[in-house]
């Protein structure tokens, strides 16, 4: 059969660092393990307009392999081409550029590693606030520039303690962002979730449950979004919530970049409203040169953190979500029972409610 990967170009890095499985070049390790079995591999980075890779192998794939750093975007008419697609896989977690409502309706099952970068994500989320609160970037920038003035930066640093932290989304990213951020001793630490967490689990993390989205951010200093993309999701943080931000707060985002309007986002880092935006997910993979989170800035010059998206691509991630794959394609090539936490779409139905209660 056909198996058709996504994936992005490593270049250099790649060529010398092969734990790059992510990429192109490395193409998750499993090039001689699919063709010993008789399979046919395409590996490509070209994936946007009617000429790209991906729309001229989809139409005969029945299995297509995507990452959510380098995403193939599966849309609906897509969906229409596919006609012999049985299996979508993110090598990574996170399944919104695919179609879903389309893969049920077609029957093609929608799978991803669940649990293979959630540590990952959870400590750059953690970095990604000290880095803001502590105004670290500016300061660096100082530093190259060969400048020393520290009141320059200290004005606008201040301590994570005693600060009040929420997440919008308390799943298995949004959980361990809580339970990394205990030991700073914050004011309180709070959750959005249309789930509340268990009890036990709760009281792990001594996290408090706000069940309404405006009074949740109007409490919070530092707010830190990771919760998956989905119709309820798309264009959550916008102009109007960003109203109810605390004067000054912070917002961090590794989830989803649709998941923030990004005009409402620089407009309220512009105007003083946030004190800095970071992450590493953009509306748009890979960003435009001209894209605002590019360039946006506090009214001092500094509060953007924002890189490349990957957070969930670490070396670490890429052996977990390398070998999460294979084990996907191992248990559908054997018609055998797939993890049940790995399964989004199953055949003709939602197995998951992370994208939304269905």
């Amino acid at each position: 059969m056909k198996v058709l990967a996504i994936l992005y170009k490593g270049g250099a890095a790649a060529t010398s660092e092969p734990r790059l499985l992510g990429t192109v070049e490395n193409q998750l390790g499993i090039r001689e393990w699919l063709e010993s079995q008789g399979h046919e591999y395409i590996v490509s980075d070209s994936k946007e307009g009617p000429d790209s890779d991906f729309q001229k192998h989809i139409v005969d794939a029945e299995v297509l392999i995507t990452t959510p750093f380098h995403p193939g975007y599966l849309t609906a008419d897509l969906f229409e081409k596919a006609k012999k697609l049985k299996l979508c896989v993110t090598a990574g977690v996170g399944s919104d550029h695919i179609d879903l409502n389309s893969a049920v309706k077609k029957g093609v099952q929608v799978l991803e590693v669940s649990g293979s970068n959630v540590v990952s994500v959870a400590e750059h989320v953690v970095m990604s606030i000290l880095l803001l609160v502590r105004n670290f970037v500016p300061a660096h920038e100082m530093i190259e520039r060969g400048d020393w003035q520290v009141s320059e930066v200290a004005r606008n640093a201040y301590d994570l303690e005693n600060k009040v932290v929420g997440t919008i989304g308390a799943g298995r990213i949004g959980y361990r962002v809580l339970q990394r951020l205990l030991p700073f001793d914050c004011k309180e630490l709070l959750y959005y979730d249309y789930a509340p967490l268990p009890e036990a689990a709760a009281k792990a993390v001594n996290a408090r449950r706000v069940e309404d989205l405006k009074e949740f951010v109007s409490q919070c200093d530092i707010v830190t979004v990771n919760c998956p993309l989905h119709e309820g999701t798309r264009g959550l943080v916008n102009a109007e919530l960003l109203k109810h931000f605390k004067k000054g707060a912070w917002l961090v985002n590794t989830a989803r970049g649709a998941i923030c309007d990004k005009d409402a986002v620089a407009a309220a880092l512009a105007s003083g409203q946030l004190n800095g935006y970071s992450g590493d997910v953009w509306n748009v993979q890979p960003a435009p040169k001209d894209h605002v989170w590019r360039t946006a800035k506090n009214p001092l010059g500094g509060g953007n953190g924002m890189v490349p998206h990957y957070s969930g691509t670490t070396l670490d991630a890429q052996a977990r979500y390398a070998n999460g794959t294979k084990k996907i394609l191992e248990n559908y090539f054997e018609d055998k029972a797939q993890e049940p936490g790995n399964i989004i779409v199953g055949l003709g139905k939602y197995e998951s409610k992370a994208y939304g209660q269905r």
